[in-house]
């Protein structure tokens, strides 16, 4: 780990049945893979979000699956069709995780590195005025 967690995510995870606190750790060490100057902070009051710059990404635990909200602006591509939903969404899409379900860390991996990218440029909604 060369990142510094912030114990409010760790509550947030340890809550959680060990199937989705292997999912949100697995996340959490691919965002950080990703960019390491990432950092981890809690935005509406419970919900792990992930920054550089603007939003990138943030989980939410449901029932029978973990969100990956991906703060991309509908423009980062998706070859794996690892999308779930918001396919039409202007701010975010969805990537679900269920139980048993592995993670397609390569995919995942490279589309934060693309959010991160488009962060460091100004954002998406700049880089959407540009296309």
């Amino acid at each position: 780990m060369t990142y510094t967690p912030d114990p409010r995510v760790d509550a947030y995870i340890d809550a959680l049945p060990e199937w989705q606190q292997t999912i949100c750790r697995e996340v959490r060490e691919l965002i950080h893979a990703a960019d390491p100057a990432v950092t981890e902070t809690i935005k509406r009051t419970v919900q792990p979000y992930f920054v550089m710059q603007g939003n990138v990404c943030a989980l939410l635990a449901a029932k029978d699956h973990v969100n990956v909200f991906l703060y991309d602006g509908g423009i980062v591509p998706d070859p794996e069709g690892i999308i779930t939903s918001g396919h039409d969404n202007k701010t975010a899409r969805t990537v679900a995780v269920r139980e048993g379900e592995k993670i397609r860390s390569g995919a995942l991996k490279a589309m934060f590195q693309q959010i991160i990218a488009n962060n460091r440029a100004g954002g998406w909604r700049k880089l959407k005025r540009e296309m």
